[in-house]
């Protein structure tokens, strides 16, 4: 690689730093709200652990499109999942913010990754299905361990991404058991009643 294309390549990663301030709706477990950058990496590390659990994927790419889902949200934030239902423009603009973040990179590059991301926001390959999948229940999962504030609504986790998540007998226990911590949250923050039968 030419010293003009190394210097290219630090301009791009130099520009998605910007991912680490990037700062979405949920919190950590010490209360301070997480960044994009913190979710990608912990995404990664979930589908590390998981490997031998999905059977026939080609992990490699399951790892690039970790990577890449959330790119985009360097140059003009994340949208909460609570907010993405009212906002129609969210994939259209964070593609093209993808496409700006890209340009130093050499076009065979920059085709890879809009690849990679199309294929993630459109579930189009079984990896980018289990990618999405696991996107989901990362985000619950923080929501679940967060030092949320006294308004953070648990019973949202519920819902989310369930459309998603139910693709395999993997994703159905793994949500499974989310669900049961999301829903002690709820108890224990008065959102939702204990089941009497449950004691």
């Amino acid at each position: 690689m030419p010293p003009t294309d190394l210097a290219a390549v630090l301009q791009f990663v130099r520009d998605a730093e910007r991912l680490k301030n990037v700062l979405r709706s949920a919190h950590t477990s010490t209360g301070r709200r997480e960044s994009t950058a913190e979710h990608t990496w912990r995404l990664c590390l979930l589908a590390m652990v998981l490997e031998q659990r999905l059977e026939g994927l080609d992990f490699a790419r399951v790892l690039k499109l970790c990577i890449v889902h959330d790119l985009g949200e360097a140059l003009n934030g994340d949208v909460p999942a609570v907010e993405q239902h009212s906002d129609p423009h969210k994939s259209q603009r964070e593609r093209r913010d993808l496409v700006q973040l890209l340009a130093p990179l050499a076009p065979r590059q920059r085709d890879e990754f809009v690849a990679l991301w199309d294929d993630y926001e459109h579930a189009r390959t079984a990896e980018a299905c289990a990618v999405k999948v696991l996107d989901k229940l990362e985000t619950i999962l923080q929501h679940n361990q967060g030092a949320n504030p006294p308004e953070f609504d648990y019973l949202f986790n519920l819902d989310y991404g369930r459309k998603h998540t139910s693709a395999a007998p993997l994703f159905d226990e793994l949500r499974a058991l989310l669900d049961a911590e999301t829903r002690e949250r709820a108890i224990a923050s008065g959102q939702l009643a204990r089941d009497p039968r449950t004691h």
